[in-house]
């Protein structure tokens, strides 16, 4: 074992860990397509998937290949980049920051995000509003919080965090206020159950035009990993080692709001991913974000998409995902907290 395996702590080489995740993941996401009101078998899936590549015997019914490819196949997709894109979010934030208790929603995105779906449910009503709402104030959001940081010339990581909980106030205050005005019997349960957070709506459709905004930011954050790690040490440090800290932190913000703002339009509010798979992927990878990113992104998407078939297929009604997430999350957190202590 090299000494870098070592420093690892697990006894797994990185580039063997990542290989096992990527496993994980295919696992994970065959159970996804199998299991729901309907168990569909996984040599049925297969043959499905096939036929729209290869010109295949179609022995199944119909009603199966439309449930796998038209609800259970975008569910899956949105699942794993939901999860890959605010688990990166977070674990680039956290090292952007220099703090582990930093998460994608840090710098008002998902308050954003809130305001504009509750506008859309009040005004407009349909799915597709409410995603182009909510993708545009989260963008609004972050931008006031960016501007209102470089008002005054102090710390600017500082500044950033008390500009976020600023906007994030104002923009909650907002959202609060058209609850209190929304119809109590119809607007008002949906602008709740959609905070809540869910994969019910996700589509093909919504692949298509997010897909590439999460993957793009996900391929930007892995380009300049290890930039990120110079910024963990300390700006005064990277500056003295050449690296621009004002352009790669305007550079991770731009990134991971972009990522976090087209998953939450998505998926609405899912809290805690981000927090805890950075902390995970640091107990098996270590602080460096050359190996930290990757697993993090496997990692990410594993859990989600497996709180997701957890959430649809284990009750007779399905629970928003964003109450599995904080019910599963926080014992994680807390079991982590108490097993790194004050490392991270």
């Amino acid at each position: 074992m090299s000494a870098q395996d070592k420093r690892l702590g697990i006894g797994i080489a990185p580039g063997k860990l990542i290989v096992f995740l990527a496993f994980v993941l295919g696992a994970v996401a065959v159970i996804a397509l199998m299991l729901g009101q309907s168990t569909i078998p996984a040599a049925t899936i297969v043959k499905i998937l096939a036929s729209q590549l290869f010109p295949i015997d179609r022995t199944w019914p119909q009603t199966l290949e439309s449930i796998v490819l038209d609800i259970r196949l975008p569910r899956l997709l949105a699942g794993i980049l939901v999860g890959a894109g605010l688990s990166i979010s977070g674990a680039a934030f956290q090292g952007l920051f220099r703090n582990p208790l930093v998460s994608p929603h840090i710098l008002g995105v998902s308050a954003g995000a809130g305001l504009g779906a509750a506008l859309a449910i009040l005004f407009f009503g349909n799915i597709l509003a409410i995603q182009l709402f909510s993708f545009i104030f989260s963008l609004i959001a972050v931008s006031m919080t960016y501007g209102l940081s470089r008002v005054y010339r102090t710390t600017p990581i500082l500044m950033l965090v008390l500009s976020g909980i600023i906007v994030g106030a104002l923009f909650s205050s907002c959202t609060s206020l058209l609850k209190y005005i929304a119809d109590p019997v119809n607007e008002m349960p949906s602008i709740v159950f959609w905070m809540l957070g869910s994969l019910n709506n996700a589509s093909n459709r919504d692949m298509i035009i997010v897909g590439p905004i999460i993957l793009i930011g996900i391929a930007v954050l892995f380009s300049i990993r290890w930039r990120i790690n110079l910024l963990a040490m300390g700006e005064e440090d990277a500056r003295a080692l050449g690296v621009n800290t004002g352009r790669i932190r305007l550079t991770i913000i731009i990134c991971a709001t972009m990522i976090s703002a087209a998953a939450v339009s998505v998926a609405g509010i899912i809290g805690w991913i981000g927090l805890v798979i950075p902390h995970i992927g640091r107990l098996l990878v270590g602080p460096d974000n050359k190996y930290l990113l990757p697993v993090v992104v496997l990692v990410g998407a594993s859990y989600l998409v497996a709180v997701d078939t957890l959430a649809r297929s284990a009750f007779a009604s399905e629970i928003p995902i964003g109450i599995l997430t904080a019910l599963v999350g926080a014992p994680i957190f807390a079991y982590l907290l108490r097993k790194t202590r004050s490392g991270w």
